[in-house]
């Protein structure tokens, strides 16, 4: 029993390795949307080392899907050719609670690489600068 159980963990290791480092790729690739507009985006409890990572969705931009908020996480987008970092931060009164969550968006946007990844204090900080693009729980 012992044995199987290694067995199986190490399994998981692995593949949470070959995610990590980019060897596996999301279901859907850029080449399923003719805008070449997407990101794979997952957000972490945690500090982006440890903690539960929501099942990650693809957003797609023409036409937008990928979670309920789509259309909003694409006009976001739109307006900073992709550059997440370059978000406007919204007014948010946000509680001063450290539950940290990571952001992480993988993909291409206009043609270019996407890779954002970033560390916020709590959700509502994350949502207060990201918007809608990494809203991605039910």
């Amino acid at each position: 029993m012992t044995r199987s159980i290694s067995a199986v963990r190490g399994g998981l290791l692995a593949a949470a390795a070959a995610l990590a480092l980019g060897v596996i790729t999301p279901p859907a690739t850029a080449q399923d949307s003719d805008s070449g507009n997407w990101l794979f985006v997952t957000v972490t409890r945690g500090d982006g080392r440890h903690g539960a990572t929501t099942p990650g969705n693809l957003l797609l931009c023409d036409p937008p899907q990928g979670h309920a908020h789509a259309a909003e996480a694409c006009a976001d987008l739109d307006r900073v050719g992709g550059d997440i970092t370059r978000l406007r931060q919204k007014d948010a009164f946000c509680p001063m609670i450290y539950a940290p969550v990571t952001a992480h968006a993988r993909g291409e946007w206009d043609g270019h690489p996407v890779d954002y990844r970033e560390t916020f204090s709590n959700g509502c900080g994350l949502a207060a600068q990201t918007g809608s693009v990494f809203a991605v729980e039910a």
